[in-house]
């Protein structure tokens, strides 16, 4: 096992309904170390180029529109194995289909409001990290 970083979001429904602190407390249980935090409000460039991957797809402009109506947080975990354990803690993307437990079983709506976002590689891992997180900012 390496000790890896990885990134995740706390998007805009889990913020509005209250519950940032209890999928922060669950990272934290997991093991998983929190090494950069920053709360901010995404303006549409910055989701555009964040999703940038998804542009083609048919739901990225309503991704982007969820994505931009509200404050979110952004955070850098580090850990071994870092992007398959939170990957595993975060749950399928469905929440419907997301084992017991997991933060979008826990806090997701849908397939579109599932509450976090997390890397799915650690090459995607940094891009996503250096796209919210300058160096000086990361511990």
């Amino acid at each position: 096992m390496s000790v890896e970083r990885t990134f995740g979001i706390i998007k805009p429904d889990a913020v509005e309904n209250r519950k940032a602190g209890e999928v922060l407390a669950a990272i934290e249980a997991s093991g998983l170390k929190l090494v950069a935090l920053k709360y901010l409000h995404l303006s549409r460039p910055q989701a555009e180029g964040f999703y940038h991957v998804h542009r083609e797809r048919p739901f990225f402009g309503e991704l982007v529109e969820f994505m931009t109506r509200g404050p979110v947080l952004a955070y850098v975990l580090e850990g071994s194995d870092a992007v398959k354990r939170y990957r595993e803690l975060m749950g399928a993307t469905n929440p419907a289909e997301a084992a017991e437990g997991t933060l979008r079983a826990r806090f997701g709506k849908d397939i579109g409001e599932n509450a976090v976002h997390g890397s799915d590689a650690v090459e995607t891992a940094r891009f996503e990290i250096g796209y919210f997180f300058p160096g000086y900012e990361l511990l």
